[in-house]
């Protein structure tokens, strides 16, 4: 019989011969089996078909983007869109940048709000972060600056992944439960087509449906334990629990916001104040074609306009944007001017803030191979804080 400690010495002799005469193609090689090894180990039966899921969400937004492209622009004369845009006082874009960003520092603020039952960071720490959000979500698939913010907290300040994610659930419920109020106030001044009312009524439902959920998940963390323990023990194999478990505890820690009704009214308040100052934005910018559009009127093409994002589509919600010019012609604008400010709106959204996030992306030292990472890691459960 073999005694127990030779393969183990042979396997060793092996690997310091092999570890001597090895060249950089061999530790190359090396590595790149490592990693096979590691996504293998990591089922390779979950991984495909998640990035399958993937692709069909890329096409998906791929197809919603042209959709919506072409129902905007179809009725346009692309010559009157130029004269509109040669035409335009741009200086009134600068007071609505600064507005805009304002209106970021808010949300950063918020942000910290939620986050203060894992730990309390300064607004002006989490001021980079959230524009490195923006500019993610702006250039990058599948909405992967959320993603990346998550990675970027954890990595500067150790927050749990899962209560960064679950945190930006909660703004995005916070968000879209705003921008329905702003709609619905607004028709009472305004009429909308029946498609667009169909969207609010919709919308209404789903978001004060999850506010619910949330806010019932969030007052019985024991139940929400229950639950998902059982849902793992009967459709996860083992090996995989254990991180999602402590995924669990991440989004348990980030639902502690919503566990007073305090609380939900300050960042209900909160929200509301960010979405006015964003209104604030888009008013401001109007003044440069001349629009005389009413601040009810933009709250209105506003709060349709940033319910659609919230459907698959390009970054920089390429489309689904573009949208607002048959709102505004709804509400009598002429095609040209409402193309051409829909346009610039749009343009200044996504530019300056993308800028800055390139900016604060390189002062916090994120390389892109790192974006590439937290995404492949989070994908596969094991950035877990």
């Amino acid at each position: 019989m073999k005694p127990p400690l030779e393969g183990t010495s042979c396997r060793a002799t092996a690997c310091a011969v092999a570890g001597a005469a090895s060249t950089p193609v061999d530790a190359r090689r090396q590595a790149l089996e490592g990693r096979f090894q590691s996504l293998k180990d990591n089922s390779l039966n979950s991984y495909f078909p998640a990035m399958k899921r993937r692709w069909f969400i890329l096409l998906t937004g791929l197809v919603l983007s042209l959709l919506f492209l072409w129902i905007a622009f179809r009725d346009l004369h692309l010559g009157e869109v130029w004269e509109a845009l040669k035409g335009a006082s741009y200086i009134w874009l600068i007071p609505g940048v600064a507005v805009y960003f304002i209106s970021v520092w808010f949300r950063s603020w918020r942000w910290k709000f939620l986050l203060r039952g894992s730990k309390v960071v300064p607004t002006a720490r989490l001021f980079p972060v959230v524009v490195i959000g923006y500019m993610g979500n702006n250039i990058l698939p599948f909405r992967l600056g959320e993603v990346l913010r998550a990675y970027l907290l954890w990595r500067k300040e150790n927050i749990h992944v899962g209560t960064t994610l679950t945190t930006a659930v909660l703004e995005r419920l916070f968000d879209g439960l705003t921008l329905v109020c702003f709609v619905l106030f607004g028709l009472l001044f305004l009429p909308l087509s029946d498609f667009l009312g169909r969207l609010v009524v919709i919308a209404s439902a789903v978001f004060f449906g999850a506010l619910l959920v949330f806010l019932f998940l969030s007052a019985r963390p024991d139940l929400l334990r229950r639950i998902a323990h059982w849902l793992l023990d009967r459709l996860v194999p083992a090996r995989f629990r254990p991180p999602l478990l402590h995924f669990l505890e991440g989004v348990i820690a980030g639902l502690e916001g919503l566990r007073s009704a305090r609380d939900v009214f300050v960042l209900f308040g909160v929200t509301v104040w960010v979405w006015l100052l964003e209104a604030l934005k888009y008013w401001l910018v109007s003044f440069a074609f001349d629009l005389h559009l009413g601040y009810i009127g933009v709250m209105v093409m506003g709060g349709v306009v940033n319910l659609l994002t919230a459907l698959p589509s390009l970054p920089g919600y390429i489309g689904t944007f573009e949208m607002g010019i048959k709102i505004l012609q709804g509400m009598g604008a002429p095609a040209a001017a409402a193309g051409s400010y829909i346009l610039v709106l749009h343009a200044i959204l996504l530019v300056p803030v993308t800028l800055l996030g390139l900016v604060f992306m390189g002062m916090e030292g994120v390389r892109w191979t790192e974006v590439g990472e937290a995404a492949r890691l989070r994908s596969r459960g094991d950035v877990t804080g």
